[in-house]
């Protein structure tokens, strides 16, 4: 194999690919990264056997072939390296880069020890708008779970049908939805993705064509981005395990309800949160129906206390609430509105807070009940 590269394309992917080699790897080889010359072009390619990536970057192959290469070792030289070209060559496994004053060797592994990336190629593929995908992400991913003992809570579910297409993540705490009626499928999809391969797609996102192909099966799912250079590529096996029955938490009736500037609500939040941090992350909400005003508040005895307001349209009669400061501005952040409405029955049961117009999500969160 004989190329000739762009350190910045190379060092950019590579840097990219680098957070899904696994750290103990089950077999030596998955600690690499694949690298497959074909003309005009240089793809890479990492597997954990469970999530796996492949990309590619322009390259001028004098003599195509392929190798794999320590995957971390590669990115941190080739991240050091000037933004010059970079000459890769190699005799047998042992592999020489070229750039600048700088010459390296490493010693790689055989491309046919590498295990192959599902296509799931016999599949008839799902295409999903790019931005459609991206804004579901960004709307749901957050209030996914990080307890590995509540396995199915750590993935995003997928629901596509001929009603549209929904997603939901939900920690027991919170959940999110965002809901696209007009992504309507004839082939229905009903699963469950683990949160860490999307964050993964989120950063695939972006530099792609409009279109996202989306192949599943039982076990797997495959997404298929059309880059200038071919068809870059993640895959990861589904989470088992039946997710639970999110839409029945939402109420369906609500008695108090406030329309805000998201911003202003959102700024409030983050500069109280300070003083909410030095005690127990909760702040207190309060709708005051009489002055059409948003309270917020926060107390730290051996620190101070401080006090937000915001005006509100508040309807239904005034209340206080309390909720965990991270959660409230995690959802206030995910929601892409100038003005938001939060939807309430008393202090013990969720409020739902969704944008006013636009695309359609709703962020429920649970209060904690406080004394005083």
């Amino acid at each position: 194999m004989k190329l000739v590269c762009s350190q910045s394309d190379l060092s950019s992917k590579l840097s990219l690919l680098s957070r899904v080699v696994p750290s103990n790897p089950t077999h030596p080889v998955l600690a690499n990264v694949l690298l497959t010359a074909e003309e005009g072009r240089l793809g890479l390619s990492v597997f954990d056997l469970s999530l796996g990536m492949q990309v590619w970057i322009p390259a001028t192959v004098e003599v195509s072939g392929a190798l794999t290469l320590p995957a971390r070792l590669f990115s941190e030289i080739m991240s050091r390296l000037p933004n010059q070209e970079v000459r890769i060559e190699t005799d047998g496994m042992a592999v020489t880069v070229a750039c600048g004053t700088g010459k390296y060797q490493m010693q790689g592994l055989e491309a046919e020890q590498f295990p192959e990336l599902p296509i799931l190629e016999d599949i008839e593929p799902l295409q999903v708008d790019t931005t459609v995908l991206a804004d579901g992400l960004q709307a749901t991913l957050f209030a996914s779970s990080s307890d590995e003992s509540k396995q199915v809570l750590t993935g995003l579910h997928v629901k596509a049908s001929a009603e549209g297409l929904e997603m939901a993540t939900t920690d027991g705490h919170r959940l999110a939805i965002a809901q696209f009626p007009e992504e309507m499928v004839s082939d229905a999809i009903d699963v469950t993705i683990p949160a860490r391969a999307l964050r993964e797609l989120e950063r695939m996102l972006g530099r792609t064509a409009t279109q996202v192909e989306v192949r599943s099966d039982k076990t797997q799912i495959v997404f298929e981005l059309q880059s200038e250079q071919g068809v870059e590529r993640l895959s990861c096996r589904l989470l088992d395990g039946q997710y639970p029955a999110y839409n029945q938490l939402v109420p369906r009736a609500f008695e108090r309800q406030m329309a805000v500037d998201r911003q202003a609500f959102l700024s409030g939040v983050d500069r109280i949160a300070v003083l909410a941090a030095r005690k127990n992350n909760i702040i207190r909400l309060r709708l005051d129906g009489e002055t059409q005003n948003l309270f917020l508040s926060a107390e730290a005895p051996e620190f101070g206390s401080g006090e937000e307001s915001i005006p509100a349209q508040v309807s239904g009669g005034s209340i206080e609430i309390a909720f965990n400061v991270k959660y409230l501005s995690d959802g206030l952040k995910a929601i892409n509105s100038s003005e938001i409405q939060m939807q309430l029955n008393s202090e013990t049961m969720p409020a739902v807070l969704s944008p006013i117009s636009g695309q359609k999500m709703t962020y429920l969160i649970m209060p904690i009940q406080v004394r005083g």
